[in-house]
């Protein structure tokens, strides 16, 4: 496998000696050295512990963080395998208890919504509505294990209902309305929920969406056992016969009570992207959710109570669940829901200075979007809160990086992370006591053994290998939904290496430490024996003027000889693929990845087909190409555009491929 460790890249940006004093980080360094009589010098020696003595670590974040146990467990892991690991057996508690400890006038949420006046609602006042929510609740008979989904915006009001449903012990998931009524059947038909909360429509770009024909299509296949809370917020008149309205639901006010349940009892479904059958639903538990964000927020976030946090997302992203765990830390959530790119890419920079917010929250996406609009935060904006941007969603560009210190802030903690819906957490990420390198995450996660191996299944440093993690995590899922063998959750990830976690990412650990994810291993560019992640091929291919977006696949030939690369790229209107541009292509890709990586074929299309997550459908398109039925191949339900497949599916047709 190709790859190379190079020398490490100079520091954009290195914290001051204030910053790393103040960051909770370091008190929790002085905690370990005064309680528990460990010092480490080094954010790499307490990496290493952390993974050497699991057991002492996870331990430690329950202490640091004063975990509220009802009954305390009788070990921290009573069985130490993957998959199967059982965390801190006989302890119960609830996230909810966690999430509301704080109950004053400070801030919970400010929301920002498309086409109104901001809201704000103080950590006493959420507490109320989440009380009010939950004897509601009750009332319809809800109560632990039965299921609460969600169809419904980024507002305050999904929060609350969550919180409702985690306080009883009920199982929460949700999906946001612009998602299709077969995405949402798909996911919600599988766990058969006992209340549905919906909205009748929403507001994007500007224009309204009316959703109450979706709604009632939703109702007729979830069947008479599902009862359906309405939020009028798209018309606040509206009403949609046979179901209970939300101010009826929290007519009667109460305050927030607590049911102790298991370390592991269930606390949300979140889903795979469901692109070759039905979504995954991968469980996550209430304690090894409440441990890990406690620890990836605060340790390496840096988040306090004094922090406003911020991640655009929609509720059908795990961002939007990681996000909603700041209130962990009484800090102030603000909440977008909107076109972020409307009127212009400056919304949400816009947005970040009227809110105050310190740790900015977006996708490696919309950050390549700005650089390409050429949009000025910096300038336009005052930035002077804001200490950390975060991105995920894909890797972010060495020149994405740049823009970051060169356009919005110079002196700002830039964490690019990756992880994933899987553990709902990032296990390569940020950490405010390290130095920031373009185009390197900077650090592998405490208590996250992030391992590359090679083909053979052994560790190597300074090359690309698959991306696993060799000790169990707590947030791992308790189980897959309708899995009760675990079949499919050994298959997703414990297949290729049995015991060890095979995440499906490239990956190089530098040997400082930093690391570079390139791309998902199952969509690998493997030319002449060079490997290469996709995300390697469009960071080269959509720096060049004139290439909005792109989508790279390597398709098999079918008599065993030599496979093809194909290039797709959208261009902006007007502008065709002359000569010049197919050049400029072959020349870029030639001189910065390899000359075995000139891509056989250019075409243009019109967009590149993206899962409701954003993500770029690669594996799917590449098995259309290769001549295999759509059915089987990608799921229209979960493709935010399909209409961007009929191009791939005429070509397959045409035997061009």
């Amino acid at each position: 496998m190709a790859g190379s460790s190079g020398a490490a890249a100079e520091p954009l940006w290195a914290p001051s000696e204030e910053r790393r004093r103040a960051a909770v980080i370091s008190r929790y360094l002085d905690w370990l050295e005064r309680d528990r009589g460990l010092a480490f010098r080094s954010y790499d020696e307490l990496w290493a512990w952390s993974v050497r003595d699991i057991e002492a670590f996870w331990q430690s974040v329950w202490d640091f963080f004063g975990v509220v146990s009802h009954q305390r467990p009788t070990a921290v892991l009573s069985e130490h395998r993957m998959p199967g690991a059982r965390w801190f057996p006989g302890a119960t508690l609830n996230y909810a208890e966690h999430a509301l400890r704080r109950r004053d006038d400070h801030p919970a949420v400010v929301a920002h919504v498309e086409g109104r006046p901001p809201r704000t609602l103080s950590y006493g006042e959420l507490a109320r509505e989440v009380g009010a929510v939950a004897a509601g609740l009750r009332r319809l008979g809800v109560g632990r294990g039965d299921r609460v989904a969600a169809y419904l915006p980024n507002i305050p009001e999904t929060l609350v209902a969550f919180l409702a449903a985690a306080s009883i012990g009920a199982v929460w998931s949700s999906c946001p309305p612009e998602f299709g009524v077969g995405a949402v059947a798909d996911r919600f038909q599988q766990i058969t929920p006992r209340v549905l909360f919906a909205v009748d429509g929403y507001v994007y770009g500007g224009k309204p969406q009316d959703r109450r024909g979706v709604l009632a299509e939703l109702r007729e296949r979830l069947g008479q056992q599902t009862t359906t809370v309405l939020l009028p917020y798209l018309d606040e008149q509206a009403t949609v016969e046979g179901t209970l309205p939300w101010r009826e639901l929290v007519a009667e006010p109460a305050e927030p009570q607590f049911t102790a349940v298991p370390f592991d009892h269930p606390l949300w479904i979140l889903y795979s992207s469901g692109t070759t059958g039905l979504p995954k639903g991968l469980v996550h538990g209430h304690g090894g959710v409440l441990l890990e964000h406690y620890k990836t927020l605060a340790l390496h976030c840096d988040l306090g109570p004094d922090d406003r946090f911020f991640w655009f997302s929609t509720t059908g992203w795990m961002m939007w669940n990681f996000l909603a765990s700041g209130l962990l830390l009484g800090a102030t959530l603000v909440l977008y829901d909107g076109n972020p790119g409307h009127p212009d890419l400056g919304t949400l920079w816009r947005l970040a200075e009227q809110a105050g917010i310190t740790f900015f929250g977006t996708s490696a996406p919309f950050i390549a979007a700005c650089m390409k609009a050429g949009v000025e935060p910096g300038r336009d904006q005052g930035l002077g809160d804001l200490r950390s941007i975060g991105s995920t969603g894909a890797p972010l560009s060495p020149e994405g990086f740049r823009w970051l210190y060169q356009h919005v802030k110079a002196d700002c903690l830039v964490g690019s992370v990756s992880g994933g819906t899987d553990m709902c957490t990032a296990f390569v990420t940020c950490c405010p006591l390290l130095p920031v390198r373009e185009g390197e995450l900077q650090c592998r996660a405490l208590g996250a053994k992030v391992q590359a191996y090679d083909d053979e299944g052994h560790p190597v440093t300074g090359e690309v290998g698959e991306l696993v993690i060799t000790e169990p995590m707590p947030s791992m899922p308790v189980f897959f939904w309708n899995d009760p063998e675990g079949t499919r959750y050994r298959e997703s990830y414990f297949e290729l290496f049995p015991g060890v976690w095979r995440h499906g990412d490239w990956i190089r650990i530098g040997a400082h430490g930093g690391c570079v994810i390139s791309g998902r291993s199952d969509s690998t560019l493997n030319r002449g024996g060079v490997r290469m992640g996709t995300s390697d091929f469009y960071r080269v291919v959509e720096a060049l003027p004139g290439i909005e977006d792109c989508l790279v696949i390597e398709v098999a030939d079918d008599c065993g000889g030599e496979s093809r690369l194909v290039l797709f790229v959208v261009v902006p209107p007007g502008r065709q693929l002359d000569d010049r541009l197919r050049s400029e292509i072959a020349r870029a890709v030639r001189q910065q990845l390899s000359p075995r990586h000139v891509p056989d074929d250019v075409s243009v299309i019109a967009a590149v087909p993206r899962t409701l997550n954003g993500k770029k459908l690669e594996v799917p398109v590449k098995r259309i190409l290769e001549g295999r039925p759509l059915g089987s191949t990608v799921n229209r339900a979960v493709i935010a555009n399909p209409e961007a497949l009929d191009a791939f599916l005429a070509l397959a047709n045409s035997g061009r491929s």
